[in-house]
């Protein structure tokens, strides 16, 4: 019998919190009655943290020479991976892995099983929720769905459905907003498990506006890939209501029924919304 579930763990300088995670994982994933693997993918860590992980008995290593970033990490992970399933989590202590057990009783059941970072203790830093919720609020807009977690980094699915998916995931932290998306936009079941979420140990490598910024860019993109007509549609709406807006202020205050601006901006509502539609085709013709 073939190994039923495969854990991913993403490694970059995580020396002061990797012997812990390690402990937590063969103290949990016995409990599950089935075969499993730890795979550590160290992502170019210039600290003791492979050194450590090399003394961890029966675990895999990985190592990319050179950082490459938290998605890049994970998707060597996966596809080195011989589980059906994949559990991923981070190596930083902020994940209950004591609650592996309530996500893997859904795992046959769902697509995909995120623990929610929704539980009674969440940790989450002041300066990054100003800009999950407006990445939540435009997610759950873009995608028609309430999604409690968009990225939260401990999940499990199934190998290969979600190596469908490796050509739209980038490199950086937008592994599992992305994922989350493809599988809404698929129609794809995805259960959230409220879990809690603890402070790391050590730095935070996400960059607050920088990487904010990218998963704005991101979900939109996302959304662009499965659902063209929420993006473009929206877009020519505006652009349609701003030319009426100049065309009533043309015949009101300038007495003329027709300007260049009003004109450019109904032809570009009309030539945006028709790209959408073409999009919405060529996206339902791949399916």
């Amino acid at each position: 019998m073939g190994v039923e579930l495969s854990v991913v763990i993403p490694v970059y300088n995580e020396e002061g919190s990797i012997e812990s995670t390690w402990m937590d994982l063969n103290e949990v994933l016995p409990s599950l009655g089935i075969s499993y693997e730890i795979i550590f993918v160290d992502d170019g860590s210039k600290d003791k943290s492979a050194e450590n992980i090399r003394n961890y008995h029966g675990s895999k290593l990985i190592q990319h020479p050179i950082n490459r970033g938290y998605g890049a990490a994970l998707k060597t992970g996966i596809k080195n991976a011989v589980g059906k399933y994949i559990l991923i989590t981070d190596a930083d202590g902020t994940y209950p892995h004591a609650e592996i057990p309530n996500l893997w009783k859904y795992a046959h059941t769902y697509d995909m099983v995120v623990g929610a970072r929704i539980g009674d203790n969440v940790k989450i830093q002041l300066y990054r929720q100003p800009a999950k919720w407006v990445l939540h609020i435009l997610a759950n807009y873009l995608s028609c769905t309430k999604i409690p977690d968009l990225n939260s980094g401990m999940r499990i699915f199934k190998r290969d459905e979600a190596m469908r998916y490796f050509n739209i995931i980038c490199d950086g932290f937008s592994f599992t907003t992305t994922i989350t998306l493809s599988y809404i936009a698929s129609g794809l079941f995805v259960k959230y498990v409220p879990i809690s979420y603890y402070h790391r140990v050590g730095h935070s490598k996400i960059k607050p506006l920088k990487d904010g910024l990218n998963f704005i860019l991101l979900i939109i993109n996302a959304t662009t890939y499965f659902k063209p007509l929420k993006v473009f549609i929206p877009i020519g709406v505006l652009f349609f209501i701003a030319g009426v807006i100049t065309f009533l202020y043309s015949a009101i205050f300038l007495g003329r029924l027709f300007d260049s601006t009003t004109i450019i901006l109904v032809v570009a509502a009309i030539q945006i919304s028709l790209f959408g539609m073409l999009a919405d085709l060529v996206v339902k013709r791949s399916v």
